[in-house]
């Protein structure tokens, strides 16, 4: 049903309109009324047009590939959305469900080319609201990418734990044997040449610090295994999102296949229909 121009005069988009020219435009815009919990439309859904809320609240959301519901935005009187679809002409990239009893005015390309034409500076409004929206998908796109397990790990690491992994690492390099190689023939030469007898055969002291190094470097090695276990639980939690993700996107399609296999046949059976229909004519 055509829209009541008193009620042009209390929304923002509207408001640099006059008299004659709401009146004009309200003989276009077509009204709709939802109760609340009804869905106006869905992803993925042909869209020409876009939508102003006059009276109720309504709630824009997608759903992403793990099945759960984002919202991006919540629309009261006066806000604008169904927008990007109007305009190219695509599917509709979210859902719009009344959280209340609402009253939408319906603008369709032509409804918007009038309004642009006589009010040009009606066109911020609607481009204000593209950019919000496309902010909030910028903002959810950043927080909800798939971490990186050996990032995620990084960034959480203290002091002792970068000093652990450092030695950790360094105990297990060709540098390090090659230094404790070194170190204990300059030990053993020492001591054997004649040059000083500070840890004479069999060379206790020797013994000694070699035990205390393997029992240090064996703690090292379990802690940075610790880490390193700790590391593969993120990494196996994130392939499990990745995988049910999968899932949901194969089972996605399949749907999809089974509504277009649904349209197919419908268009066939009118086609049968009128083809018979123009055979009994004849």
């Amino acid at each position: 049903m055509p829209a009541d121009a008193a009620l042009l005069t209390e929304l923002p988009l509207f408001a640099a309109l006059d008299a004659e020219e709401r009146a004009l435009l309200s003989q276009a815009v077509e009204t709709r009324r939802l109760g609340a919990g009804e869905t106006l439309f869905k992803t993925g859904d042909s869209g020409k047009a876009m939508f102003v809320v006059a009276r109720g609240e309504m709630e824009i959301s997608v759903t992403d590939r793990a099945g759960q519901k984002i919202v991006l935005t919540h629309c009261n009187p006066g806000d604008v959305f169904g927008e990007l679809a109007m305009l190219d002409a695509g599917p509709r990239t979210a859902t719009a469900v009344a959280l209340q009893p609402s009253e939408l005015l319906e603008l369709e390309r032509d409804d918007i080319l009038l309004m642009v034409t006589r009010k040009p500076e009606a066109a911020l409004h609607m481009l204000g609201a593209m950019g919000a929206m496309t902010r909030k998908a910028d903002l959810l796109l950043r927080t909800r990418v798939a971490r990186n397990a050996s990032e995620e790990m990084e960034d959480q690491r203290n002091l002792t734990q970068r000093l652990t992994d450092g030695i950790a690492a360094f105990s297990g390099s060709i540098a390090f044997l090659l230094l404790n190689a070194c170190w204990f023939g300059v030990w053993i030469a020492l001591n054997v040449g004649g040059w000083t007898t500070f840890d004479p055969y069999p060379f206790g002291l020797l013994t000694m610090i070699v035990s205390l190094e393997a029992i240090m470097l064996s703690i090292l090695v379990l802690l940075a295994q610790n880490r390193q276990a700790a590391k593969d639980r993120i990494r196996d939690d994130i392939e499990y999102d990745i995988n049910v993700k999968a899932e949901l996107e194969v089972a996605h399609l399949h749907d999809r296949v089974d509504e277009l296999r649904h349209e197919v046949l419908s268009s066939l059976a009118r086609i049968e229909e009128r083809v018979e229909q123009q055979g009994r004519r004849v």
